[in-house]
């Protein structure tokens, strides 16, 4: 008998898997023509009716325009709507289990660009598997990737729906705190060590909205270490900890020994444990407004 290590067995199991998959011996033109989020053009025999989706932003998408049915599996992660938490989970960022994403036979697989690994990506690619890319990174990114996700799927009359109704949604923020005074806020996503937003993150596109703005904004990663000294230094007038459930508390008591900060004396140091803006889908417009009504009570306190 011919003998394999386990690891080469493995990899020939997912080969002859995928190959089967994806119809190796060949098949008509394609059906269906989109382009992903990042302008790559995916090709495919029809309208996808299983679908793998590694993106919690494009999970929660693909129920809002009506298709979660045809969600067979999931990341971790993928918490929006409740439905979502029912769909098995093959894997999140730190790895995925190749062989159940075969066993799911998906049309298409949504790979999220920037989050899913670079490698994790191309072991899919490898697979012979369909990909389509998602990538949000801002809240205007938002209509445009729900309605090439309504492209990809045949609900394009739906997406455009409710792409127009994030649209408006985004559009009444700004008008309504456009012309408000103006925040200077220090927003913290961890404690030890301490972990802040740049200028290129979701929740910097939300202070904007709300008429805020966000004192690191100038650093150029997603989420920057800083010090303690640099926020003393910059003194912002509110500090938010966007904190996992029950931490915020724990997080804001810290900043009470410096009472000249700013943000101390207003007695504006406000938890904020809405865990949607990571998700980076439609629910990331309902914290917007969460966060944007909460800033708006500590206005007359800050000036």
């Amino acid at each position: 008998m011919l003998m394999c290590h386990a690891w080469l067995c493995r990899a020939v199991r997912l080969l002859v898997a995928a190959m089967a998959l994806t119809g190796y011996a060949g098949a008509a033109s394609p059906a269906l023509t989109v382009t992903d989020d990042t302008g790559q053009v995916l090709r495919l025999q029809a309208t996808p009716q299983r679908i793998v989706s590694l993106a919690p932003g494009a999970t929660e998408m693909l129920f809002v325009i009506g298709v979660g049915e045809r969600v067979v599996g999931t990341s971790r992660y993928s918490d929006e709507p409740a439905a979502a938490r029912k769909i098995p989970r093959i894997g999140d960022v730190a790895g995925l289990d190749l062989e159940r994403i075969l066993a799911l036979r998906p049309d298409v697989v949504i790979v999220w660009q920037g989050g899913n690994p670079a490698a994790q990506i191309e072991q899919l690619r490898a697979l012979r598997l369909r990909l389509y890319r998602q990538h949000v990174s801002a809240l205007r990114d938002l209509p445009a990737s729900l309605l090439r996700l309504g492209k990809l799927t045949g609900t394009e009359t739906l997406a455009r729906q409710k792409a127009t109704e994030l649209t408006t949604r985004l559009t009444a923020l700004q008008t309504r705190y456009s012309a408000r005074s103006r925040l200077k806020v220090f927003l913290q996503i961890w404690n030890r060590p301490l972990y802040t937003i740049g200028g290129r993150h979701m929740m910097s596109d939300a202070l904007l909205l709300c008429g805020a703005d966000n004192v690191f904004a100038q650093l150029g990663g997603e989420a920057p270490v800083v010090s303690e000294e640099a926020v003393l230094g910059l003194d912002p007038a509110v500090i938010v900890a966007d904190a996992p459930p029950g931490q915020a508390a724990a997080w804001l008591v810290d900043w009470r020994r410096f009472p000249r900060l700013a943000a101390v004396r207003n007695g504006a140091l406000v938890p904020f444990e809405n865990q949607r803006f990571g998700m980076l889908g439609p629910s990331a417009v309902e914290a917007t407004e969460q966060l944007c009504a909460i800033l708006d009570r500590y206005r007359v306190v800050a000036h």
